[in-house]
């Protein structure tokens, strides 16, 4: 950014001027030198040389590039209290840690605590609208806080309640939890949606059923980590299936792990799969499935899953994706004799698996594109301090590949504001900050130093691979360009 520039005042149109616009409408299209114009909570022109209302507030998007807010379908928003402290951890270790041993000692203010700054973080990085994977509500009072502090961000947002300290046939039959869902399903409130959160194990008796009648009757969606390693399978897909509660809205978190019979079920029903390919890779979900999606035709949304171990943006979350499928399909091909020629996954498909795929995936069809009519979620990349800013040839790529939340100039959120000139508005990060220095000491305190210092350098494994004698230790090599010098030099000596 070039010099600092007031932000815009509230309740006045807006218009970017001058970018290149990722429409992402259902041809793709993209426009150079061209504008869009917000007015109230509303999309109202995009196009080039726009007129606009008397009073309309200029943003200059000369040499960026203007997209729709992206969206994040999966995210365990609590977890940002503890962020990177798990970087070494394996699932299992994450399992253990959060299921079953600490997780329980998370009080109300620590899930609010980390749920404002995923929120604020979400906004900062261009995310405006995030599902909060919430699944650690073990009472009302937690559930209450982690809304709490979801509505005092002005961003969008998903509540997906969850409890992973009881089974879902349990926390789902409490009229507490029952009530709070039930507001926010007849609450009206576009900024705030609701989903439920719970994983099917595949156990036989399908005890997990009763949590589906619950959110069949309440008619909410269900959100589940599905196809994980170890953890939940095809069995899990095939009770669902077989007992009705496979369902469009139905989003498949993962789904790494799965058969063709399951994606099969999948695409046939019409739910869409979330991929967290950062998480896959490192944790061992399983690879992620973006072979099988394209393959089967199934839906894609894209998400991070947690600030415990990765980056929460999703520039991180497209570039995974495109390098976890192209390593694959490489390899696949290398293991044959074969190479590839042309990739089959392109930069603009997880650009539009982040905005118009996640909108879907929320049944949210007035979010995902810049369009006339649709809700004002937008962002605008611009850093003219930036040497990588530029050229712009490939938008689509340059999104993927080169920008970063450092890039994220502007970002409004229902025609409101949120960052302007790479700052955020109207957010102050001290409360936050003493917020979460709290959390941290109280978890500390209640783990006791010793075991969070282990949870946060595991072991390393028992046995480590010795490393290999090596025939070629160039002893013996004389340097010629040193002999002919005169100098005689041998290398390793």
């Amino acid at each position: 950014m070039t010099h600092s520039e007031p932000a815009p005042e509230p309740g006045r149109p807006v218009v970017l001027r001058g970018g290149t616009v990722l429409t992402m409408d259902d041809a793709g299209t993209v426009l150079t030198d061209a504008d869009v114009l917000v007015v109230g909570d509303r999309i109202a022109g995009v196009g080039a040389g726009l007129d606009v209302p008397e009073g309309t507030q200029e943003i200059d998007a000369r040499g960026g590039i203007v997209m729709p807010g992206m969206i994040d379908t999966h995210r365990h928003m609590w977890q940002t209290a503890m962020r990177g402290y798990g970087a070494d951890w394996t699932l299992t270790q994450y399992f253990v840690w959060y299921y079953l041993e600490h997780g329980k000692k998370f009080r109300p203010e620590d899930i609010a605590a980390g749920n404002r700054l995923a929120a604020i973080e979400s906004l900062d990085a261009g995310v405006t609208t995030t599902v909060d994977w919430s699944h650690n509500l073990h009472t009302i009072d937690h559930g209450e806080a982690a809304l709490d502090a979801l509505r005092s961000v002005p961003g969008r947002f998903v509540m997906a309640y969850g409890n992973i300290q009881a089974g879902p046939w349990e926390w789902s039959a409490d009229p507490a939890v029952r009530s709070l869902l039930e507001r926010l399903r007849d609450a009206s409130d576009d900024m705030m949606g609701v989903q439920m959160a719970f994983d099917v194990t595949g156990d036989p008796t399908f005890p997990e059923k009763a949590a589906f009648e619950v959110a069949r009757d309440l008619g909410i969606p269900v959100t589940t980590h599905a196809g994980v390693w170890g953890a939940t399978n095809d069995d899990g897909i095939r009770l669902m299936h077989e007992h009705g509660f496979m369902n469009p809205e139905t989003v498949y978190v993962h789904a790494s792990t799965l058969t063709r019979d399951s994606y099969q079920r999948i695409a046939a029903t019409g739910g869409s799969i979330s991929v967290a390919t950062e998480s896959e890779c490192s944790a061992g979900q399983g690879h992620a499935p973006t072979e099988q999606v394209l393959e089967y035709g199934i839906p894609v949304s894209l998400s991070m899953d947690t600030s415990v171990w990765w980056s929460g943006d999703m520039f991180s979350a497209m570039r995974a994706t495109l390098n976890a499928d192209r390593m694959s399909e490489h390899l696949t091909a290398h293991l044959a004799g074969d190479t590839i020629t042309h990739l089959r996954l392109r930069a603009q498909k997880v650009v539009e698996w982040t905005t118009r795929g996640g909108a879907h995936a929320l049944g949210r069809d007035d979010l995902g594109s810049l369009q006339e009519g649709k809700k004002a979620d937008v962002v605008l990349i611009k850093n003219d301090n930036s040497p990588v800013s530029f050229p712009l040839l490939n938008p689509f790529g340059h999104v993927a590949f080169q920008a970063q939340r450092g890039d994220v100039h502007t970002v409004l959120v229902n025609g409101r504001v949120v960052k302007h000139d790479g700052k955020l508005v109207g957010i102050d990060l001290a409360p936050v900050r003493r917020e979460i220095e709290s959390t941290i000491d109280y978890l500390k305190g209640a783990c006791g130093e010793e075991t969070w210092q282990q949870g946060m350098f595991p072991d390393m494994p028992a046995a480590e691979a010795a490393i290999l004698d090596n025939p070629y230790q160039y002893t013996d090599y004389v340097d010629e360009s040193k002999r002919a010098g005169g100098e005689e030099r041998v290398l390793g000596r």
